[in-house]
């Protein structure tokens, strides 16, 4: 009985070590693809006397969705109210219960009073897509409340569509964390797509685009006929919407714009762990077979090799492992504000990252966010 139980062992050891370097080729060949991305997003090139209404006419429509939002929703506007280019600034207050409206018309942008949201629309959905068409110029650029973009954000977007001949455009910002556990969670979490899908301006398949719904532009015409109703219900409707149009031959980007981009998304580590895991696993965007190879390629190459190295039983394949996920916590640095103890020890939070992706996976979409339920 004993060989037996020894060839058992032997073959399961063998099986493991090479599903484990099976995907650290895998990880090191979508990273690879940031390496041939796209540049990242860069403020427009033209100098202060040149934003005068000739050389830059007021064609930018600024939409925000808002739901109880009057204690964010402040520096947001006084950024993007009477910046460059920037025509009006639509506020649609999405069913409120505090002062929403009047901070938002106080600080000088038009609020648009949501309606009820049809059936099978999602609140985040149904209220771009009132924004969308109460817009009165060629171009839409949409921000969430918690955003605090540079004033050159919306002309270095529009800029940006017109110099790669886009249709739309997505940025990530550069993050503002509440506090050192926050920060080191949220950045393990960021890295769990990394891993899946490449950094912001990798040349990834339709079918894996990503992107950030916190910051998006387009040309109004793009969404006239079927609006978002497209992605109505979805849960991570930034990625369904810039998949299917680049599906349908449209051309989209995601890159990096944290040079002119900061977002405040959460003010603790509970809510950093609430808000991430619900959209982590991108439910309904991405196929359940797909799901559950991220999630292995995550849990075998960013949160096994440095647990290995700690418990002294790392080989080969773990040492691999640890340099890239360095390399990557190098090449994320840029998207958090501070690069403190926190975000440097961000790896020792990749098993708590692993789980929350794993939930998600689990929960399928189903979830409750900002007292409405999502499935």
């Amino acid at each position: 009985m004993t060989r037996p139980r020894h060839r058992v062992r032997s073959a399961a050891r063998a099986l493991t070590v090479a599903a484990r370097l099976a995907a650290t080729v895998e990880v090191v060949r979508r990273l690879s693809s940031a390496a041939r991305g796209a540049p990242p997003l860069a403020p427009p090139d033209v100098s202060p006397s040149e934003h005068d209404a000739e050389a830059r006419p007021l064609t930018i429509t600024v939409v925000v969705p808002a739901r109880d939002e009057a204690r964010r929703i402040g520096p947001l506007l006084e950024r993007v109210v009477g910046a460059p280019g920037v025509a009006e600034v639509i506020v649609v207050d999405d069913e409120s219960t505090d002062d929403t409206a009047a901070t938002a018309e106080a600080a000088g942008a038009r609020v648009v009073t949501g309606t009820e949201r049809p059936t099978g629309w999602a609140g985040k959905t149904w209220a771009l897509q009132q924004g969308v068409d109460s817009a009165t110029t060629d171009w839409i650029v949409t921000l969430d409340a918690d955003t605090r973009p540079d004033p050159e954000l919306p002309i270095a977007l529009i800029d940006r569509i017109a110099a790669d001949r886009l249709d739309l455009i997505t940025v990530g910002g550069r993050f503002d964390c509440a506090d050192p556990l926050a920060r080191a969670l949220q950045a393990a979490m960021l890295t769990t797509l990394v891993y899946r899908f490449g950094a912001p301006g990798a040349d990834v398949p339709a079918d894996r685009l990503l992107a950030n719904g916190q910051c998006t532009a387009f040309r109004r015409g793009l969404l006239t006929d079927d609006g978002f109703s497209v992605v109505a219900g979805e849960v991570v409707e930034d990625v369904a919407l810039a998949r299917r149009l680049a599906e349908t031959g449209r051309r989209v980007a995601f890159l990096d714009g944290s040079d002119l981009l900061r977002v405040r998304m959460f003010e603790s580590l509970t809510d950093t762990w609430t808000g991430w895991r619900r959209s982590l696993a991108l439910p309904g965007v991405e196929p359940l077979t797909r799901q559950l190879v991220g999630l292995a390629l995550v849990a075998l190459v960013q949160a096994t090799p440095l647990t290995r190295l700690l418990l002294g039983r790392a080989d080969a394949i773990d040492l691999v492992g640890v340099a890239l996920r360095l390399g990557t916590l190098v090449g994320t640095r840029s998207a958090f504000d501070r690069a403190d103890s926190g975000y440097w020890a961000s790896p020792l939070a990749d098993v708590p990252a692993t789980i929350a992706l794993a939930d998600g996976i689990r929960r399928r979409g189903r979830q409750t966010w900002r007292g409405r339920f999502y499935a």
